[in-house]
């Protein structure tokens, strides 16, 4: 494996970095607003879920009659 000194290696990392598309403010800000409501809505999506199969099984086993 070849040796790379320090300043070689910042040199390098500080041009790939120049490379990146970074998004605009307005980009991150949509897409956080983005994940909270898809988290808000798969998470109301899992309650519904979990509390249609505990009914369905209390029913089928008759527990808490």
């Amino acid at each position: 494996m070849a040796k790379m000194d320090a300043g070689r290696f910042v040199r390098e990392v500080r041009q790939e970095t120049s490379k990146v598309t970074w998004p605009t403010r307005k980009e991150t800000t949509v897409t956080t607003i983005m994940v909270f409501i898809f988290v808000t809505i798969l998470s109301l999506f899992f309650l519904a879920i979990d509390q249609i199969l505990s009914f369905g099984i209390q029913y089928i086993l008759g527990v808490g009659a």
